[in-house]
């Protein structure tokens, strides 16, 4: 099975759920930047939730399936569609692709579209196995498809089992091979599921989460996968000067001398020296994710506890979504087996 690249989008890029095991070094974790839709489009396509697969950024291109295949989209709304028969290709289900069509998912307009959509084959995509992962690290050029977002005329091919075994088979297990914990990969829980609710954040070790919790903030033209640049008015701290490098992570607030708080994302770097006044919790890092530039975006500070309890939500939560298509795939082979 396999998908011939016509158009790349803007920026579209092979990733899972990212290397875990490499920070130590200076690599960064990498991987899909909202790891939950991730997760759904691989349960979608019958892979585990951390297979590799195609994040599409805003303008997500255009495809030709040279062969018949289900593909699984999670994520933002790109305007997915097939293109001989005018067929929408909506994000959060599994659609079955005949042989030679064009799936195109030229982006819309909405600001609450989203950011990013995820395409899974079954299988998973095959590429090369990199330090424990088959994502793409941009800025240091290896992983996914050489290093480097997709091109005009490349081929995307199945993995087969070799992307089956990228992950775990059972989505509540602990995941191995570099692939990340269950609970990084959850959606929004009930409390974040409004997609007006302020992201929520604990105080890092220095001052300033108030001026954050204070305001609405801008995402600004600039940001990327390596983080949000934020618009608002700046936050001023007595304590840039002279600050050693120290680890940093996902999720991580920012703020840099000209008071412009930055949220790290996936290819965020291992460390960094601009004081760290937040750190927005696991649970809505996928909602980050999703925000383009133009969104308005608040946070709202919360305990650890609450965190923990966000994440043991959303853990039961994708479990029982596994349930559900599992005990679907279920009565779909006992349907075809009768000849239905």
């Amino acid at each position: 099975m396999n998908l011939e690249v016509i158009d790349p989008g803007f920026l579209t890029t092979v990733q899972d759920a990212g290397r875990m095991d490499w920070t130590h070094v200076g690599v960064p974790i990498g991987g899909a930047c909202d790891r939950w839709s991730l997760a759904v489009a691989n349960l979608l396509s019958g892979n585990p939730p951390g297979a590799a697969a195609l994040e599409m950024t805003l303008v997500g291109g255009t495809y030709r399936a040279t062969t018949s295949l289900r593909i699984g989209l999670a994520g933002a709304d790109l305007g997915g569609h097939v293109r001989e028969t005018g067929r929408l290709l909506l994000a959060g289900r599994s659609h079955l692709v005949a042989a030679g069509s064009t799936i195109a998912f030229p982006g819309v307009a909405d600001a609450e579209a989203g950011a990013r959509t995820y395409l899974a084959i079954p299988g998973g995509i095959d590429v090369p196995d990199v330090l424990g992962s088959r994502s793409t690290a941009l800025a240091a050029g290896f992983g996914g498809l050489e290093g480097r977002a997709l091109r005009s005329g490349d081929v995307i091919l199945a993995a087969g089992d070799a992307g089956r075994a990228s992950g775990p088979r059972n989505p509540t297990q602990s995941p191995g091979g570099g692939q990340p914990r269950p609970d990084s990969i959850w959606p929004a829980d009930d409390a974040g599921r409004d997609p007006d609710a302020p992201i929520r954040i604990i105080g890092g070790p220095w001052t300033g989460i108030d001026d954050l919790v204070g305001q609405s903030w801008r995402v600004a033209a600039g940001s990327d996968r390596v983080g949000l640049r934020l618009e608002g008015p700046p936050i001023r701290l007595d304590d840039h000067a002279d600050l050693p490098s120290f680890g940093v992570i996902s999720g991580s607030i920012q703020v840099p001398p000209d008071g412009a708080p930055i949220v790290l994302l996936a290819d965020a770097q291992t460390t960094g020296g601009y004081p760290v006044v937040a750190v927005a919790i696991a649970a809505d890092m996928p909602r980050l994710a999703q925000l383009r530039p133009g969104a308005e975006v608040r946070f709202a500070e919360v305990t650890i506890a609450t965190a923990m309890d966000a994440l043991r939500s959303q853990g039961a939560a994708l479990e029982r979504g596994a349930t559900l298509l599992h005990e679907s795939a279920a009565w779909d082979d006992a349907w075809q087996g009768a000849g239905g």
